[in-house]
């Protein structure tokens, strides 16, 4: 079992990946960024509670973050509310990115993941999935709101 999911591990972000870069330049986790960025209100948010989401480092998601402001899709402003605070703000162009990215990105994770599973399998997957990333760091684990 834990060779099965040892693969899984290894073989599912490197299609999520190759599918990301050929089709639209970036990875999965700048995909991710991006998608978090599009889902939050004003489509802006701390980039602590943005790293919080990617479960990474402040400094990851910095050097991701710079990568994605030298495309022009996002940018850091100072947080109005409290100065010791950086925002990441996703551009015009960053949801451009994101409503063309998204499409060929859920269609690979609908192929690759649910059309193999049962209805069934795919609740207890989440399920299952919830309970072994809470152990992992005790960090809930985001989910977007409902579009």
């Amino acid at each position: 079992m834990w060779a099965a999911l040892a693969t899984l591990l290894e073989r599912l972000p490197t299609a999520l990946d190759a599918q990301l870069q050929a089709d639209s330049g970036v990875t999965h986790f700048e995909h991710g960024i991006l998608f978090a960025l599009d889902s939050a209100p004003d489509r802006v948010l701390r980039l602590s509670v943005l790293a919080g989401y990617a479960s990474c480092t402040l400094s990851r998601l910095s050097r991701a973050v710079t990568r994605l402001e030298g495309k022009g899709w996002v940018h850091r402003v100072v947080d109005p509310a409290d100065g010791r605070f950086t925002l990441a703000e996703l551009t015009d162009a960053g949801h451009e990115q994101v409503v063309a990215a998204t499409p060929g990105h859920e269609a690979l994770v609908r192929r690759v993941v649910f059309d193999a599973l049962t209805p069934t399998q795919v609740r207890q997957l989440g399920a299952i999935s919830r309970r072994i990333a809470e152990t992992v760091d005790g960090a809930p684990v985001w989910t977007p709101p409902a579009r």
